[in-house]
């Protein structure tokens, strides 16, 4: 009997010990892979809106990427070609890493090493401690999307680049038993797939145009979509095309640059043609779209207890859409181009605008609302918008927008204001995000009563 006691003890033991090994495995493997677009929702209670600055963090460029922070650091890139680690208590760096072009877009983590891509036509593995280079791997170069004579402006044999081409891809990593592989789009077209540890291709896919949003992944699928309007879905090990959805192809209002999300089944994404799609994950098949009032859909969008969070462009909306049927439940108008990708903590809901405002918004009551300015935006707000709303035509003062030149103008003015096209990360009840008057910003939440 003392035997079997002695035997049951042991096997108990063993149990306990492989059930804490398991759990361990699971939450380091969870931790240590980071993505600023996998997953939107953090941690909170109730209604938090900002209470003060913690810091703020300058750099020498516009910040179009969204932060990222893990074990005490805060990530992002800027436009003015650094890699930045922040301390995340303190808002001092503790390293950066040099590129020769501008950063638009935003990094991933995985077992200690930071992924992102710069303008220079590189993507980047560096240790995520000490800021050294791993690898870097040559795509065939990094742009704006351009075209000549876009949308017939002048004059029509110039290049132009569209203007509001904000990001590069961010690289998401896919995981199984033998491998790691950091995927991200390029400018040259490709979506490629590439060993997470040495840098090495494993596979590509080609494209008819520049792909510069950020790859999504669920199971063993890839869900991305491109600048030639078409949204991909992919097999991760292979690179092999499961199905393709086409979106509509017209002057002005084409192309995808909206990351995916995907739920139950379902994956959702906003294109400029200008709708917002819910797919079948498996078939590719149409379930609903909701049409955004010739109001591009640049926002990637979080859902949350069957609703559909996402901002438009021309309609300056935070829209909320039944995640089953697509129909609006009810919109937030902001007071300029809503391209900031909502975060939700708790009952809050945090984006950004075009004019420079970040909002909290109650989820509950809808009335519950605080607006935080950028400094540069209180300066040139009076000087720059129209009753405190953005619009480009009285921006424009009565110039030619026909002329290319004009319009560069404009956008140049509408970057005074501190516009927020980077999307907030929220940890330890500090909320980060990046503006294009060059700061990060990190406030305290206001803790729930």
């Amino acid at each position: 009997m003392r035997k079997n006691m002695k035997r049951n003890f042991t096997l108990l033991l063993l149990y306990f010990f492989l059930i804490l090994s398991l759990n361990g495995f699971s939450q380091t493997g969870k931790s240590n892979l980071l993505n600023p677009f996998s997953n939107r929702i953090f941690s909170g209670k109730g209604y938090q809106p900002l209470q003060d600055l913690k810091w703020k963090f300058k750099t020498e460029g516009k910040i179009f990427s969204s932060p990222i922070v893990q074990n005490g650091i805060v990530y992002i890139g800027s436009e003015d070609g650094n890699f930045y680690a922040i301390d995340e208590k303190s808002g001092k760096q503790k390293w950066k890493f040099k590129t020769n072009g501008a950063l638009h877009s935003s990094a991933s983590l995985y077992n200690d090493i930071v992924y992102f891509g710069s303008f220079d036509g590189h993507y980047y593995a560096v240790n995520a401690k000490t800021g050294k280079e791993i690898w870097r791997f040559t795509t065939k170069g990094e742009h704006w999307y351009s075209e000549v004579g876009m949308w017939g402006m002048k004059p029509s044999d110039l290049l132009m680049a569209d203007l509001w081409d904000f990001y590069l891809s961010t690289p998401v990593i896919y995981l199984d038993n033998k491998s790691a592989l950091a995927i991200f789009g390029s400018s040259d077209g490709n979506l490629y797939a590439v060993d997470a540890k040495n840098g090495t291709l494993k596979w590509n896919f080609q494209t008819k145009a520049a792909i510069h949003s950020s790859p999504i992944l669920d199971k063993s699928t890839l869900y991305f979509g491109g600048w030639d309007g078409v949204f991909y879905a992919l097999d991760c090990k292979t690179g092999k095309e499961k199905w393709k959805f086409y979106t509509e192809i017209k002057t002005g209002f084409t192309g995808i640059q909206a990351s995916a999300a995907v739920s139950n089944g379902i994956v959702y994404f906003g294109a400029r043609d200008p709708y917002f799609f819910a797919l079948d994950t498996e078939t590719g098949k149409l379930i609903w779209k909701y049409n955004a009032e010739n109001s591009w859909i640049l926002s990637s969008a979080v859902i949350k207890d069957n609703t559909v969070y996402v901002g438009t462009s021309d309609t300056y909306a935070l829209l909320a859409l039944d995640a089953k049927t697509g129909k609006e439940k009810y919109r937030f108008k902001g007071n300029g181009y809503v391209y900031s990708s909502p975060a939700i903590a708790g009952n809050t809901i945090y984006f950004g605008d075009f004019s420079g405002n970040f909002f909290s918004l109650n989820l509950l009551s809808k009335k519950e609302l605080q607006v935080t300015p950028t400094e540069n935006r209180d300066k040139y707000a009076k000087t720059i918008l129209n009753n405190n709303l953005l619009d480009f035509t009285h921006a424009a003062k009565a110039t030619d927008l026909s002329i290319y030149a004009e319009n560069h103008r404009v956008m140049n003015e509408f970057y005074r204001l501190g516009p927020i096209v980077s999307s907030p990360f929220i940890i330890n009840n500090v909320i980060f995000y990046g503006s294009s008057d060059g700061y990060l910003y990190a406030y305290n939440l206001r803790k729930e009563k």
